[in-house]
């Protein structure tokens, strides 16, 4: 038998020179300090793996991630109309950082409200959190298999790897339980967290984060995807309107004043969920994601574009119909959610109310008026508003119906699909202002399916319209100020300072 060789232990721990805490009254002053600690370490850990690579002896690197803490010792009463920018109680919160370049004007944005409403400089310091080594490389970094295999021991030894039992989402479900001497947390995810999520949007869209906007279209139909990027394009040649460009999978990006892209290389076959972005200064556009079939999908893609703390995101797709008085075409405001997706039954119980939210209720029925040209009791006759039930399985049709009927007759709902309970209640449980607008596509209750060439016609008719709908309201949130859209309605009892 061949002799196995153990390489030697490592007993030491190579860091980079101690961080010295610092204390700002600045928001932009500490959001600075937060990026120079923050690339300082990871450039450290890139520089770790690159000597390592080039036949240098094994050590173990370890560098942690920056850490913002405030301390609040009084009871001070603060202006609680808007739900976030202060903290409950006295005490001291903290949050580790990642990403501080891709974060800054919401860092700053609500390190600035915490001063102003306490009164309390912020203190920016190492945390003892480890940055893992997958979570150092920048962005569209290469890493060649090759490369590692020179190393002779397995990466683990040398560096600290994504921890998956810190990674989750303990304090946005509100399931978070502090020690004694803990500190509070002052942001609902963590900086691993919202590296796991950063990573894996790149993986499903195509995209990077850094492309994503504030006001987020979800749909379930290519079609829809298809009429954005024509009038994405149409946007650009114009001048942008606006918008300063245009991103496709793979970084392909048109800018504004162009007829074609200037740079991005397409992907040789479209992602999970590819992702658009119709951008705006300060992220003030509009993401628009294919996010296929099904609640799977639809939660685990909201999972991960959450740490990005878009301001809202809707649901534009297709339904079925379950009332007789509906008609192919017709739209549906959802104002309540009847969830059998079952994807959030652990982190969002059943019994849970979505409530509806004003705000996105008023600019998709605004919308939908003034885009149809309908207003008033005419509006009724093209759009309903009411239930929506979620299911999981595509194919309920084919079973015993008596069950699923019977439940959605009670539950007074009027559409069914499979992603809109989903996004909806990911949305409440994450902070994030949602809404749904579906259309009518079939009516399986009544026997009402689109015949070939019939569906044809119906997408090229109907899709253009909803789409511009939906565009239209989310420029209508966009222009509500940030404390009137993130409502009161989605904040528990114990908040974190950070929206």
């Amino acid at each position: 038998m061949e002799k196995r060789i153990y390489p030697e232990p490592i007993d030491s721990i190579i860091t980079p020179e101690p961080f010295p805490r610092q204390s700002f009254t600045d928001a932009a002053q500490a959001v600075d300090a937060l990026k120079q600690l923050y690339d300082r370490n990871t450039a450290f850990l890139r520089d770790a793996f690159a000597s390592l690579a080039q036949g240098t002896p094994a050590r173990r690197f370890r560098a942690c991630y920056p850490e913002v803490s405030i301390v609040t010792s009084s009871y001070s009463q603060v202006d609680s109309r808007q739900a976030y920018g202060h903290m409950p109680t006295p005490g001291n919160f903290t949050t580790t950082i990642t990403r501080p370049d891709l974060f800054e004007s919401y860092l700053i944005e609500q390190l600035k409200l915490i001063m102003r409403n306490h009164g309390v400089p912020v203190t920016v310091s190492e945390s003892s959190t480890p940055i893992p080594l997958h979570f150092a490389f920048l962005e569209g970094t290469h890493v060649d298999g090759a490369v590692a295999d020179r190393i002779q021991r397995p990466i683990r030894d040398l560096f600290d790897v994504p921890d998956l039992d810190g990674t989750d989402d303990h304090i946005a479900n509100g399931t978070f339980e502090i020690m004694p001497g803990e500190a509070r947390p002052l942001a609902p995810f963590t900086a691993q967290r919202i590296d796991y999520s950063l990573h894996r949007l790149s993986h499903y869209t195509a995209t990077t984060p850094q492309h994503f906007q504030n006001f987020v279209l979800f749909t379930n139909y290519q079609f829809y995807i298809d009429e954005f990027v024509v009038l994405a394009r149409e946007l650009m040649a114009k001048g942008g309107e606006g918008y300063s460009e245009f991103v496709e999978p793979g970084g392909v990006t048109t800018k504004a004043g162009a007829t074609a892209p200037s740079e991005g290389t397409p992907p040789g076959r479209l992602p999970q969920m590819p992702a658009y972005h119709l951008k705006k200064p300060g992220h003030a556009g509009i993401t628009m994601v294919n996010i296929g079939v099904g609640p799977s999908n639809a939660k685990t893609i909201t999972d991960h574009i959450a740490v990005l703390r878009p301001h809202a995101w809707l649901m534009l797709g297709h339904c079925a119909g379950l009332r007789n008085t509906q008609a192919l075409g017709d739209y549906v405001l959802a104002h309540a959610y009847v969830r059998e997706d079952h994807v959030l039954d652990d982190d969002l119980p059943v019994w849970v109310p979505i409530p509806p939210l004003a705000e996105v209720q008023v600019a998709l029925q605004e919308a939908v008026a003034e885009v149809t040209g309908l207003s008033g009791y005419d509006l009724k006759r093209i759009m309903r508003t009411g239930t929506v039930a979620t299911i999981d399985n595509r194919n309920w049709e084919l079973r015993d119906q008596r069950g699923p009927v019977q439940r959605l007759s009670q539950s007074r709902a009027i559409a069914l699909d499979m992603e809109s309970a989903t996004i909806a209640a990911n949305g409440f449980r994450f902070r994030v202002p949602y809404g749904t607008l579906l259309c009518v596509s079939d009516k399986p209750l009544h026997g009402e399916l689109k015949l070939p060439g019939m569906a044809t016609e119906f997408y090229k008719r109907q899709v253009a319209q909803h789409l511009t709908i939906g565009i239209r309201a989310m420029e209508k949130l966009a222009e509500m100020p940030n404390e009137r859209l993130h409502s009161r309605k989605l904040r528990s009892f114990s908040e974190t300072a950070f929206q």
